[in-house]
């Protein structure tokens, strides 16, 4: 694991004052499309650091910040995490790590950046480029970047670079892993499991459809994934299901590729209605860009930066609010400031030290930026 340089601590951020925020802003549940509470939060936070946020029509919270020079980039980082309202949310402190669902994605992220806020406020931070911070609503599951896609709308054409702050330290995610999420939805007439033997069943034919899509030929170059995450159906042991559903996820770093298993699996679906003399409807439910290319000044920057307190940066692809804003031209990558583990699970767990030199790392890329 890579350490420190010598001094690699951010100017004019008290020690602990990451880690504090990101403890407050965990517990705070921010369920994706419920996001409004910690958003009430993180407003509160930067106006008392002397910004004048704001909340946008579909929930982000914006700043701009004053003074900077070069290039406008917008620093964002997400509201939401991936567990519902009634997720213990209070941190639990157990030797060196802190554990909390959602502690490090994105509370860890969130809290990072408002401490920037706070210091670039203080005035500590001068060799800075033109802000505006940024944190989105819907960015897991199926919210689809939904805040990030709009923002990218609004400020296109009117900014040079995207930054959305997620994820561990070191990670510079420069490609944009596209998916596509749709539902499958089965119907047919249902009836007694004894009495109305033979009638179709939803479910039966849902069976049929999952194992058709997990024997699609995905492949592992260009690198591409697909996935049935929820299967539901049927509405007593002795009866014939009327109605099955499943979510399918397909993902590819290539727009041709994702296209191609998109196209395939929606055939197979279709097919096996067809079959099982079932009603089929297939709705998507989310799309997110596949993007390559255009941020490589922004990526050789976030590397530099790493470097500069001590991290060796690791290139990788990723779907994140960065696609929304590579889709629409603007320069974006996702750079990590924390160390963690477990995201997406009860158990996670971050290293609380690990946000001094994430805060660090943030603010080198800050001078990379204002001087590109």
């Amino acid at each position: 694991m890579s350490q420190a340089a010598p001094g690699a601590l951010a100017r004019g951020v008290p020690r602990g004052r990451a880690a504090a925020l990101a403890r407050t802003i965990c517990e705070v549940a921010a369920p994706t499309f419920d996001e409004g509470r910690r958003a009430e939060l993180i407003v509160r936070l930067w106006s008392a650091a002397g910004l004048e946020a704001r909340s946008d029509p579909i929930g982000n919270v914006l700043a701009e910040v004053p003074g900077g020079a070069g290039p406008r980039v917008v620093l964002a980082a997400h509201l939401d995490t991936v567990f519902d309202a009634r997720t213990d949310v209070g941190v639990r402190e157990a030797g060196d790590r802190w554990y909390a669902p959602g502690v490090g994605d994105n509370s860890a992220s969130l809290a990072v950046l408002t401490a920037a806020a706070e210091a670039i406020a203080a005035g500590a931070w001068h060799e800075r480029p033109r802000l505006l911070l940024a944190a989105t609503v819907g960015e897991e599951g199926l919210g689809d970047l939904r805040g990030a896609k709009a923002l990218a709308r609004d400020v296109a054409g009117a900014v040079d670079a995207f930054v959305a702050i997620d994820g561990h330290l070191g990670a510079v995610v420069h490609q944009a892993v596209g998916s596509v999420r749709f539902e499958v939805a089965l119907r047919g007439p249902g009836g007694h499991a004894w009495g109305d033997h033979g009638t179709p069943s939803a479910l039966h034919a849902l069976g049929d459809v999952i194992h058709a899509l997990t024997a699609i030929d995905v492949p592992r170059n260009p690198r591409s994934s697909l996935n049935v995450g929820l299967a539901r159906g049927g509405t007593a042991v002795n009866a014939i299901a009327e109605e099955a559903s499943c979510l399918v996820d397909v993902r590819s770093i290539d727009p041709g590729e994702l296209a191609r298993i998109t196209a395939e699996a929606e055939r197979r679906a279709r097919s096996i209605a067809r079959r099982h003399a079932l009603e089929v409807t297939l709705t998507r439910v989310g799309e997110r860009p596949a993007v390559v290319g255009g941020n490589e000044a922004l990526v050789a920057s976030a590397e530099r930066a790493l470097r500069a307190v001590g991290i060796e940066p690791t290139r990788s692809a990723s779907s994140t609010d960065a696609n929304a804003a590579m889709a629409v031209g603007i320069p974006g990558i996702c750079f990590g400031v924390y160390r963690g583990g477990n995201a997406h699970r009860a158990s996670e767990w971050i290293d609380p030290e690990s946000l001094e030199l994430g805060m660090a790392a943030l603010e080198a890329l800050l001078r990379e930026l204002a001087s590109a």
